[in-house]
């Protein structure tokens, strides 16, 4: 699947915006994708890097419209956590000596 097939919408309630400064970002996604598919579609469309992919799967309601009754379609929802800070790694190269890497994405 494409990147552009798995997330399909944005999920804008008052709790993924409060979960905004703590860096997750909460999709409606494919019922088929799995987490890798979640995460790689999440760094190649937005150029993060995703942490932690949570997925939910939402049970449809059942509604009533006068005397007939009917269900609301089962969907995928997805809670990415990606990096907010993204700072320079350091570590040892073969000879002992540091060597520092800016994490741009």
């Amino acid at each position: 699947m494409r990147p552009e097939d798995i997330i399909i919408a944005p999920v804008i309630t008052e709790k993924s915006n409060d979960e905004l400064q703590a860096g997750k970002y909460t999709f409606r996604v494919n019922k088929k994708a799995t987490k890798i598919d979640i995460r790689n579609a999440v760094e190649k469309l937005f150029e993060v890097k995703a942490f932690n992919v949570n997925t939910i799967s939402v049970k449809g309601k059942e509604v009533r419209r006068g005397k007939t009754t009917g269900k609301t379609s089962d969907w995928k929802k997805a809670i990415v956590t990606i990096d907010t800070n993204p700072g320079d790694i350091k570590y040892l190269d073969k000879g002992g000596k540091e060597v520092k890497v800016s994490k741009k994405y």
